[in-house]
């Protein structure tokens, strides 16, 4: 397994992350033994980085990570490098109300997630959406007290964009941004992007497959189970969804041509980005994690590149990537 550095301060990581969050939420039913199962043949390939959440399936998926750690035996948790989001608030009936990044509720969500995990420290900590009501240099400085204190070791950001980004990296080293990067959303490339290279913050890139989108196994006709957000999706509604997969189609062309699927195509292109860049692949079962590992082997050169890029231009995908209730949340998405 090759491995990237996250930016200038963070830790070095395999070339690919296992995002759990699908094992959890989200996407309907997941099994759970075939989640633990998942991870494990994912620590067994060299995949060092787990990311997650801790209000996906409002605990449930540390504590998935957890149980999968200890039962990969000695060792197992000195090898992974846990990514945690936090702030997200949430109700016993899947309700959304907002984000919570005060320095007090820095310390109480933390606090959960050493105990669900079952660990003494998060490898990197960030707030999952930016709290309009609390300054970025309070939150991000309550995150640095806990590096002092040896609970986090470093300090991450996710969906911000580029002025709080410059904010958060002077009050204290940031090692990434979570962000969504793929042939679908491309926005990251314009501003934020450059603004992280140029302060030496590595980028975590989720969504590479646009939830399943580009992952050549979606099919027109295919019904969504209960508990599955992408059914309010802009991307997966009505012509977006026929067009969307028209692109897919086009990319399936060119994937043939090098002889691999259309997942390790559009995970190829994200890996291609830079160094600076790990895509998270959100893996479920062992069967698509094997897929996405097969990236790894894909090498595209310059004429590969752009036929990639002439099958998926850069503004062709139809639809947002979350609905507007949602954009609304995202300060990578201002201005």
């Amino acid at each position: 397994m090759r491995s990237r550095t996250l930016g200038t301060t963070g830790p070095a990581v395999s070339a690919l992350g296992l995002g759990c969050m699908g094992m959890s939420a989200l996407y309907g039913e997941a099994d759970r033994a075939e989640s633990v199962a998942t991870i494990h043949a994912a620590l067994e390939a060299g995949i060092t980085l787990l990311d997650t959440g801790d209000f996906y399936g409002m605990g449930h998926n540390e504590l998935l990570i957890g149980e999968a750690l200890r039962e990969a035996g000695p060792g197992a948790r000195d090898n992974a490098v846990i990514s945690v989001k936090f702030g997200a608030l949430r109700d016993a009936a899947g309700g959304w109300h907002g984000y919570d990044g005060r320095p007090s509720a820095v310390k109480n969500f933390l606090a959960y997630s050493l105990q669900r995990l079952g660990t003494d420290h998060v490898d990197v900590y960030r707030l999952s959406r930016l709290d309009p009501e609390v300054p970025i240099e309070e939150t991000v400085g309550a995150i640095a007290e806990e590096v002092q204190a040896g609970r986090v070791r470093h300090i991450g950001l996710s969906e911000v964009g580029a002025e709080t980004i410059r904010r958060a990296a002077a009050t204290a080293p940031v090692c990434d941004l979570q962000i969504e990067y793929s042939l679908f959303s491309r926005g990251v490339e314009e501003e934020i992007l450059p603004v992280c290279r140029e302060l030496g913050i590595g980028v975590t890139a989720y969504g590479v497959l646009s939830r399943g989108l580009l992952s050549g196994h979606w099919t027109r006709d295919r019904e969504l189970g209960a508990g599955d957000f992408r059914g309010a999706s802009p991307r997966f509604s009505g012509e977006n969804l026929e067009r969307n997969l028209d692109l897919v189609d086009a990319l399936r062309k060119v994937a043939g041509q090098k002889d691999v699927t259309v997942a390790q195509a559009a995970i190829a292109w994200v890996l291609s980005r830079g160094e600076d860049v790990v895509p998270l692949v959100g893996a479920r079962r062992r069967d698509r994690l094997a897929e996405a590992l097969g990236a790894l082997d894909v090498t595209l050169g310059p004429a590969d590149l752009a036929a990639i890029e002439e099958a998926v231009p850069a503004d062709a995908v139809a639809g947002e990537r979350y609905p507007a209730a949602q954009l609304a949340h995202m300060d990578s998405e201002r201005g």
